[in-house]
C-alpha cells in the first residue's frame, strides 16, 4: 500500500457500500476532499499541508479506478450509489458541519451528495468539475466504451505505463498545466493494472456515468442553502468558466472565485492559491456582538 505522508495516517471506514481507505491529518473543523476518476487522494497532497494547522483534513480513496481496496461485487457504484457512499463515509467518521471539496468527477459526486444527502454538509467547494450536461467531458466519453470491451480497461491502464502517452490529451495531458510527478501517476494506474477487482469497480462506475445524474442534481441545487465556493480554473479545457457562472446563479449562497494559471487539476497547478481560498471559506465565523 502506498503511503502519502502529507495526507496523514491511513485507516479504513466500513461504509454501506464497502470499505474505504481514508487518510487524516490536522486538527480543527473537518474538510473532506473528493477526487475524480482514475486518481485517488494523492490529488490533494499539495493542498492539504497548507490547511492542517487549522483544519482536520480527510482524503478518502473512492472506488474510481485508482483505489487499492476493491468493493464487494454487488456494491452500487452508480453516481447516486457513490453519493450514498460519501454520505455513509461522513456518517462513519462521525462528522458534522463538513466542508466538502470536489474536483473533476468528484465535484459531480459532491453535487449529487449535497442534493440527496445534505445532512452533514455545512459548506461545499467545487473546483473545476462535471456539471449539467457534462458528465463526462466529450473527450473522455471513450472510457465507457472501453469499459465494455473485454480487456479494455487493462489495455488502457497498461498504455499509461508509457510515459509519452500520459501527456496526450486523452491521458493526463490536458488536466494539469504542469507535469504531474510520474511517481504519482504510477500510483494512480498501478491498482488498475494489477487487480481485476479494481477494474470491475471502474467498469461499473464508467457504465453508469450519464449526464442525467448531474442534470437531476442541477434541478435541486436551489434547495441547497449552505454556502458554496466555486474555485474554478479560469483556463479549464474541459469545464468552461461559464458552467461555474451558471452554478453561481443556481445555488442560493454561492460565490465564484476563479483561479488563474491552471487547468482542471488546480490542486496540482495552484495548490497554494486553492488552499488559501478553501481556508478563508471554511474558517469558522465569529458572531459579532452589537
Amino acid at each position: 500500500m502506498r503511503n502519502s505522508p502529507a495526507l496523514g495516517a491511513a485507516h479504513t471506514i466500513d461504509t454501506e457500500q464497502g470499505p474505504i481507505v481514508v487518510r487524516e491529518t490536522g486538527e480543527g473543523p473537518p474538510i473532506v476532499f473528493i477526487h475524480g476518476l482514475l486518481v485517488n487522494g494523492d490529488l490533494w497532497r499539495k493542498v492539504v499541508p497548507h490547511l492542517t494547522e487549522r483544519f482536520r483534513c480527510i482524503t478518502p480513496d473512492l472506488p474510481l479506478g485508482a483505489h487499492e481496496r476493491a468493493m464487494p461485487p454487488d456494491a452500487d457504484l452508480t453516481p447516486p450509489g457513490l453519493a450514498r457512499l460519501i454520505a455513509s463515509l461522513l456518517d462513519g467518521l462521525g462528522l458534522d458541519d463538513v466542508t466538502l471539496v470536489g474536483n473533476d468527477t468528484g465535484g459531480a459526486l459532491c453535487q449529487i451528495t449535497a442534493t440527496r444527502h445534505p445532512e452533514r454538509i455545512g459548506r461545499m467547494v467545487l473546483t473545476s468539475c462535471d456539471a449539467y450536461d457534462i458528465f463526462p467531458p466529450k473527450m473522455f466519453a471513450f472510457l465507457a466504451l472501453t469499459a465494455r470491451l473485454p480487456g479494455g480497461l487493462a489495455m488502457l491502464a497498461n498504455s499509461m505505463r508509457i510515459r509519452a502517452l500520459r501527456n496526450l490529451p486523452f491521458g493526463f495531458g490536458w488536466l494539469a498545466k504542469r507535469s504531474i510527478d510520474h511517481a504519482i501517476i504510477d500510483g494512480y494506474i498501478r491498482p488498475l493494472t494489477e487487480d481485476a477487482a479494481i477494474r470491475r469497480d471502474l467498469e461499473a462506475v464508467l457504465q453508469a456515468i450519464d449526464p442525467i445524474h448531474t442534470e437531476q442534481a442541477a434541478a435541486k441545487l436551489k434547495d441547497f442553502t449552505r454556502p458554496v465556493l466555486l474555485a474554478w480554473s479560469r483556463e479549464d479545457r474541459f469545464f468552461p468558466l461559464e458552467y461555474a457562472e451558471r452554478l453561481a446563479r443556481d445555488l442560493p449562497h454561492a460565490r465564484l472565485e476563479p483561479i488563474d494559471d491552471c487547468w482542471t487539476f488546480s490542486p496540482e497547478d495552484q495548490p497554494e492559491a486553492l488552499a488559501r481560498s478553501i481556508a478563508e471559506f471554511a474558517a469558522p465565523r465569529t458572531a459579532t456582538v452589537c
